[in-house]
């Protein structure tokens, strides 16, 4: 089944479009480890040249270095749509590939997209393979300790999707039942945390996830609210009754550990010239308007000008 929304288009199955998914498997047997998997997923659905080089560097770079490269690497995420996935064409799309987008337009360079799942945000920035990091990141004090987090602009909480035919109205319902979850999330530390008697599966990627909610493989699914509310959208017979669970967290880009001319320069530009523009009511209009309507009021998920 395929659902489109405006210029975004989601598979039923799979966010991934084929194009991608064909352009990974042709080079499965030429690649030598998972990373070069990764990073030929990654060439195969950018917007610009890139090279072997380009994906990755051995040292944290800095504004100068990007500069002088005239690339920015930027991690985010292919199947998380509205937020970060690879549409019909085969181009990146999504909230945070706006955002991405303008970054490297100020820079002066072009933006080079390292596709990324949950687990491997922050991996990437430490291994410098990316250089910025924007992957619907939630800001923790473990991340924290890891890599440096911009000014937020998106809050989120956590939700539940489930189906219709055996809804999961709160944490409860789950007794006895499965949850599925993407590794590496907020999703996973709060259940392990809070509720260490629920069942988890836990896969790596999001369209794995969602495909294993779809094939009844578990009861129900969890991650920020904003992405379920998205899904079960597009997703006739599932129901987000969760909407609300834990703490407000905030999203942001990340870098690497002490790389402050790269921080400070998105920051300015959180704070400044995007804020004055409005910067991210208008991207919420351009990419998650169309999927989320009327349901949702934008001020609950946008954060201008870095301030909560």
């Amino acid at each position: 089944m395929h659902r489109s929304f405006g210029n975004i288009s989601f598979d039923r199955r799979f966010f991934l479009s084929g194009s991608i998914l064909l352009a990974a498997s042709s080079v499965l047997a030429g690649c030598g480890s998972s990373q070069n998997v990764q990073d030929a997923l990654s060439d195969a659905t950018s917007g610009s040249d890139v090279g072997s080089s380009d994906s990755s560097s051995s040292e944290v770079r800095g504004v100068d270095e990007i500069k002088a490269a005239g690339s920015i690497n930027i991690g985010v995420f292919s199947d998380k749509a509205p937020f970060g996935y690879v549409d019909d064409s085969g181009n990146y799309a999504g909230y945070d590939i706006v955002f991405a987008e303008r970054i490297a337009k100020e820079l002066g360079v072009t933006p080079n997209y390292i596709s990324t799942d949950g687990a491997n945000r922050v991996p990437y920035l430490e291994s410098n393979q990316a250089d910025l990091m924007l992957a619907n990141f939630t800001v923790t004090d473990e991340r924290a300790e890891k890599v440096d987090f911009t000014k937020p602009y998106m809050k989120v909480q956590l939700g539940i999707v489930s189906p219709e035919s055996a809804p999961i109205n709160s944490v409860d319902d789950l007794s006895g039942k499965t949850l599925i979850i993407a590794k590496g999330t907020t999703a996973e530390t709060y259940f392990e945390d809070k509720y260490p008697d629920i069942t988890l599966q836990k896969y790596d990627a999001y369209a794995d996830a969602y495909n294993a909610l779809l094939d009844g493989r578990g009861d129900a699914m969890s991650t920020d609210n904003t992405e379920v509310l998205a899904w079960a959208k597009v997703n006739p017979g599932y129901v987000v009754n969760v909407t609300d669970l834990g703490d407000v967290d905030t999203i942001a880009g990340a870098v690497h550990k002490g790389n402050d001319s790269l921080l400070e320069f998105v920051n300015n530009l959180i704070t400044g010239p995007l804020a004055e523009e409005n910067f991210f009511h208008n991207d919420y209009e351009q990419t998650l308007e169309p999927v989320f309507g009327d349901d949702v009021d934008p001020d609950t998920i946008v954060v201008e000008g870095g301030q909560v």
